[in-house]
């Protein structure tokens, strides 16, 4: 019965309620009436006033000059794949020639309609069935061009033919939410593993900042370092330069043997008292009980170490100041016994 239904011709509407002659006659707008005198085409009639000769001319068909909405009946169509579709649309056509549509096929809207499922069926046997949902627009402007390349003849245009539905099998359907969710889950992964990319390149990213900007930051801390011990050896250094000179300025006065000399006598006893208390290890002399012996031995030290100095000095003296040299030179040894 289904298949008899959809083979079964569409409602005519050109033959129905054909208006009778009476000689003076009202054409509705957007309406086209032929007119047969005798039998054989006459004219066709504009809409408005018009005037017939009764019992002559007579009105054989009726042709609308709107647009026509036709359901194209669902129908089974195989696709590239070998997948059985059950495809139905919607078919928009316009009379464009009413003397062609009424003479040159008998049933126009019954022939644009199977022309339509035809159509339909070659042009899905030439897509797969992925394509036939991506290329919908394309099938339909497909159809549409076949269509209207054989309805010229027919007086008749397409405008428009759009799908309605597609019925796929039920494994078919399975198969294709299986793979839908396949690749779902496919892009899941990979905006996952893209974000796990993104998130170690910052961390990396980060890493290496902080790490050249700890390296700058040490690098900027042993130059000021640096600076710093540079300044403060050039300051020791000059005030090394400046107790040296004052040293020497206070040697070059008078008394300033004897003075340099007690300074080194105690300086050598408390050091030897410190022995024992800063190291295990202690250096005795041969002559520990002899303190006067230790102190008039750290003086022929210093005194050795000054002889030249005293030397160039007596030679920078003149000969007249001689007596006062001598002099000042028993003085010390005196404080030198005195202090023994």
């Amino acid at each position: 019965l289904k298949h008899a239904a959809r083979l079964a011709p569409a409602p005519c509407r050109w033959n129905s309620g054909l208006p009778m002659n009476i000689g003076v006659l009202f054409v509705p707008q957007q309406e086209a009436w032929v007119v047969e005198r005798m039998g054989k085409f006459h004219r066709i009639l504009e809409p408005g006033l018009n005037f017939l000769i009764p019992l002559l001319d007579r009105i054989r068909y009726v042709q609308s000059l709107k647009e026509i909405v036709i359901n194209v009946p669902e129908q089974s169509a195989v696709t590239l794949d070998n997948v059985t579709l059950q495809i139905d649309g919607v078919l928009y056509l316009r009379v464009m020639d009413p003397y062609k549509a009424s003479y040159g096929v008998e049933d126009p809207e019954y022939a644009v309609t199977q022309l339509a499922q035809t159509t339909m069926r070659s042009e899905l046997g030439k897509l797969s069935l992925d394509r036939v949902f991506r290329e919908r627009e394309s099938l339909n402007a497909s159809i549409v061009d076949a269509i209207n390349q054989a309805s010229d003849c027919w007086g008749i245009r397409c405008l428009r033919y759009e799908i309605k539905d597609i019925h796929v099998p039920p494994r078919v359907k399975e198969s294709m939410q299986m793979q839908v969710e396949a690749e779902r889950r496919k892009r899941a992964t990979v905006l996952e593993s893209e974000g796990t990319r993104e998130s170690a390149i910052n961390v990396a990213e980060g890493q290496k900042q902080a790490q050249i900007l700890a390296s700058e930051a040490e690098k900027a801390e042993q130059i000021n370092k640096a600076a710093g011990e540079a300044n403060a050896m050039l300051v020791k250094a000059r005030a090394k330069a400046e107790a040296i000179q004052l040293l020497a300025a206070a040697l070059a006065q008078q008394h300033g043997n004897a003075a340099a000399s007690l300074s080194v006598a105690e300086q050598y006893v408390n050091a030897f008292s410190k022995i024992a208390k800063d190291s295990n290890t202690v250096l005795l002399p041969a002559n520990t009980g002899d303190v006067t012996n230790m102190v008039a031995q750290a003086l022929g030290i210093y005194t050795t170490l000054t002889k030249p100095q005293a030397v160039k000095t007596q030679d920078e003296i003149p000969p007249a100041h001689e007596d006062s040299h001598s002099s000042a030179t028993e003085v010390p040894k005196a404080e030198q016994g005195s202090s023994s």
